[in-house]
């Protein structure tokens, strides 16, 4: 889900972006001497970012932050969640109450160029989709003329639904709400007949319902979603450390490390292994953290496709195929340029 620059950006968030100074490049010294990564997540999406009962944090975004931290200050636990709407993300960033947005945000033209923003990198590849209830008996979003639409406010979700009704001829009404959950509780209580989201989010919204196999994704697939996480503009060295911990990410998944192998893996005489784990490189170092830091993420949270598996993938209660998420070599559309 993702806070529209059309929605709401010519708006206030419009000219706090405009008013908003770059970043004092200086964020990376600034965590390092707080001892401590503030990391923006969503306020309950299953398997990206959710608290349990206990308040302890976990998710696919989750594991970003966590990563984060351990390439920065060497202990994954040493972050500070910030749950944000979609409406407040985007300016927590440029206001700098948080490090690094982790929250399920697309990557879009306006949002790169004219809010203060820098993208770091794509982690999850989505596309909006529908939620409805099977007793409707509806088999396609074809079939949706006239129907309610529960959509979370301030996002990009709003306008696809827009043009996708407006192109197909069809009309709807829109019941909107502020949080995902409410957004649910609107699906669940009938105050809709469907729920559009990220196909994602879907999944995750479906799994808090009483009986989940009620509900079904519907096929159609509207639109593009890249999601991944969001630095502030004028920062260059941490927008480093930030890109190239993802990066290192999905790289240690290609090279096959994981979190039970790298003990092993340290030992590798291949070159590449060799420069992704520090062993043979002073990769990390110019960027301002330990050579060694990739070595860090796969302790902390695994490679990336084991931080898939148990959160969003057949690991977990989600099962969502890996599909454009698996890395390139298997067919996907992760990749991770070379460390070198």
């Amino acid at each position: 889900m993702k806070a529209s620059h059309w929605v709401i950006g010519f708006g206030v968030l419009s000219a706090v972006a405009m008013a908003a100074a770059p970043a004092s490049a200086g964020t990376l010294e600034t965590v390092k001497s707080r001892g401590q990564l503030v990391c923006g997540v969503n306020t309950s999406l299953p398997g990206f970012s959710a608290p349990d009962e206990k308040g302890k944090w976990s998710g696919l975004d989750v594991d970003y932050c966590k990563a984060l931290a351990a390439v920065v200050l060497g202990d994954p636990a040493k972050v500070k969640y910030v749950p944000l709407t979609a409406k407040e993300r985007l300016t927590a960033v440029q206001t700098g109450e948080i490090d690094v947005l982790a929250r399920n945000t697309t990557w879009t033209m306006s949002r790169d160029t004219s809010l203060g923003l820098n993208f770091v990198g794509v982690d999850y590849y989505d596309g909006q989709g529908f939620l409805v209830k099977k007793a409707l008996g509806v088999k396609s979003a074809k079939e949706l003329n006239g129907a309610s639409v529960c959509v979370l406010a301030g996002t990009t979700t709003e306008l696809n639904l827009a043009d996708y009704f407006r192109a197909n001829g069809m009309k709807y009404q829109s019941v909107v709400f502020d949080t995902g959950d409410q957004t649910l509780q609107g699906f669940n209580s009938d105050r809709c007949d469907v729920l559009t989201s990220d196909q994602s989010q879907l999944y995750g919204l479906r799994s808090k319902l009483p009986d989940p196999g009620k509900a079904v994704v519907l096929p159609e697939v509207i639109s593009k979603e890249p999601l991944g996480p969001v630095v502030r503009q004028g920062d260059d060295a941490w927008f480093n450390v930030t890109r190239w911990t993802l990066f290192a990410w999905f790289n240690l998944e290609e090279a096959g490390v994981t979190g039970k192998n790298v003990g092993e893996m340290l030992k590798s005489t291949n070159p590449d292994v060799k420069r992704l784990l520090g062993v043979d490189s002073d990769l990390g170092a110019k960027m301002g953290v330990g050579n060694d830091f990739a070595v860090a993420i796969v302790k902390a949270v695994g490679n990336y496709g084991e931080s898939f598996e148990r959160n969003v993938g057949k690991g977990s209660p989600l099962q969502i195929a890996r599909g454009q998420n698996a890395l390139w070599t298997k067919g996907g559309l992760i990749y991770g340029p070379p460390v070198r």
